[in-house]
């Protein structure tokens, strides 16, 4: 195979941050080589008409794209693959799409949102007004630059309101934004495309801030990244997660990501980035759908953890790209934005909050159609509905109805805790088993934790039955995210415990 690598041009002035590139396309042509292929490299600038129009990205049988920025801008990312794909070229990793939403930090945070993963609150430095909230730690971001640019310990603000953090990130220009700090332990996630086309996550790397002191910002900031000489470098640690001491954590973050893989709609290779709170509540940071494949990165190093090698994964990922373009497309397709779910497996999915007179009989259809339930079970959920068509909100029952093709496919309900601040009972969630298995019950869960977050909810409970008929539904919240609160045996009859589980949703701050 004949492969072309096309890397951003790095003038001799250039920050670590640019100049690191050519080491990655120095391994990278390495290990092409090194397998049998033809191997040029053509250096990407502003004018991308001659980098499409040159005789080895033309004649090549796929790109391998290492482009990260161009003219030193990382907001231009996209552009690359953009005139690739306007000339129908193969190239590996993501498409244009892919890689402009996730490179603009601000519109990867509104998919996140859209699609109910979890990402801080932000504020934006042109919005018009920002409420003014109680007082918290906020972090100043980039919005399109990458690997740590402009981040160090004066990015983070320390108790203060959203007003004051939007008039730091202004105060840097219009591409600077203010996001909740997250105080925790910072992870990320690498994700790659298989012989099959299938995503595969590799295991999850933390980042260790060793003998910080108490007062200094825990962050991965520009100096931990690329000044060997500072106190963040020598300090900043990576380890891989022990998989068995810590098997719910490492499972919250893999579905996370693998959610990301979809949402985004990416293919090739990205990365995660992740903080995890006190609570243990997991936060998006950030999606790299172009992470460095230099052979001392996290990427390479989280490669190894999983006992792939790196020279079979560089030549893994141009093949995968070449299957994919012999299949009539350069690159993968984008985000998924079609309807609320952010999942491709369920594009005809529509959610509603609002209760509709006919959703009585939808309900006791979907309930008795799982065949887990008696009929007083059925008629309490039957009645839920028809309480709150009679009382309304004051009924304190809420609830989220999935349709396709405008036919109830499941619903959920839900509820405050009486005398608790911020939790929430989720009393039902079912989905009809005529389209089980596809995800459903998954993503209507997604949209009920995000109407559980607006209303001000920060826990969600869910209660289920310990006979081994309900196996799955146990082994459904815990693939979710939800933890195991407590058994309480023989609540419901004699050898039927209740087991109750937990979700954090978001942490919860002092209201002043």
């Amino acid at each position: 195979m004949t492969l072309t690598i096309i890397h951003q041009e790095v003038p001799p002035d250039a920050p670590p941050d640019e100049r690191d590139v050519l080491d990655e396309a120095a391994a990278v042509r390495a290990a092409l080589e090194a397998a049998g292929h033809a191997v040029r490299v053509v250096p990407c600038g502003l004018n991308l008409h001659a980098m499409v129009c040159h005789p080895a990205v033309r004649d090549a049988d796929v790109v391998f794209n290492l482009v990260e920025s161009l003219a030193g801008s990382g907001r231009l990312i996209h552009l690359a693959p953009a005139a690739l794909e306007s000339v129908g070229v193969v190239f590996t990793g993501n498409s244009s799409e892919a890689q402009f939403a996730t490179s603009g930090k601000l519109l990867a945070k509104r998919l996140l949102r859209a699609a109910a993963l979890p990402t801080a609150d932000w504020v934006e430095a042109q919005d018009p007004a920002t409420p003014e909230l109680s007082r918290a730690d906020w972090i100043v971001k980039s919005v399109w630059e990458h690997a740590s640019v402009g981040l160090d310990d004066a990015s983070v603000l320390r108790g203060v309101t959203a007003a004051a953090a939007q008039a730091v990130a202004a105060g840097r220009g219009c591409g600077w934004f203010a996001e909740r700090y997250i105080d925790g332990r910072e992870f990320n996630v690498g994700l790659i495309a298989g012989a099959d086309g299938a995503v595969r996550t590799l295991p999850p790397a933390e980042l260790i801030f060793v003998d910080y002191p108490p007062n200094k910002p825990r962050i991965i900031g520009y100096a931990a990244k690329w000044d060997e000489t500072a106190f963040e470098c020598a300090h900043t640690v990576r380890r891989f997660v022990d998989r068995v001491a810590e098997a719910a954590l490492c499972a919250r973050l893999e579905g996370l990501a693998r959610d990301c893989w979809r949402v985004f709609g990416l293919s090739g290779y990205a990365r995660v980035d992740f903080r995890v709170d006190a609570d243990g509540q997991a936060w998006i940071l950030e999606v790299n759908a172009n992470p460095c494949l230099a052979p001392d990165a996290g990427f390479a190093a989280a490669l190894d953890a999983a006992g792939i090698e790196y020279g079979a994964a560089v030549c893994g990922l141009a093949e995968e790209a070449r299957r994919r373009g012999a299949r009539g497309g350069a690159a993968a397709a984008g985000p998924v934005v079609r309807g609320r779910p952010g999942e491709a497996s369920a594009p005809a999915l529509r959610f509603r909050c609002d209760v509709l007179p006919d959703d009585a009989e939808a309900v006791r259809r979907i309930v008795t159609s799982t065949g887990f339930f008696h009929a007083e079970e059925v008629g309490v959920a039957r009645e839920l509905v028809e309480e709150r068509l009679a009382k309304g909100e004051p009924s304190g029952y809420f609830f989220v109805f999935a349709e396709r093709d405008g036919a109830v496919v499941g619903y959920s309900c839900f509820g405050p805790v009486p005398c608790t601040r911020s939790s929430y009972d989720l009393y039902w969630i079912a989905v009809d088993p005529a389209v089980q298995g596809g995800g459903v019950g998954r993503i209507l869960l997604r949209e009920t934790e995000a109407e559980v977050r607006r209303r001000g909810g920060t826990r969600l409970y869910a209660e289920t039955s310990g006979r081994p008929q309900y196996a799955a539904t146990r082994a459904f919240y815990e693939r979710t995210g939800f933890d195991q609160a407590e058994v309480l045996a023989d609540f419901y009859d004699v050898g039927d415990a209740r087991v109750t589980y937990c979700k954090v949703l978001a942490s919860c701050f002092p209201s002043s």
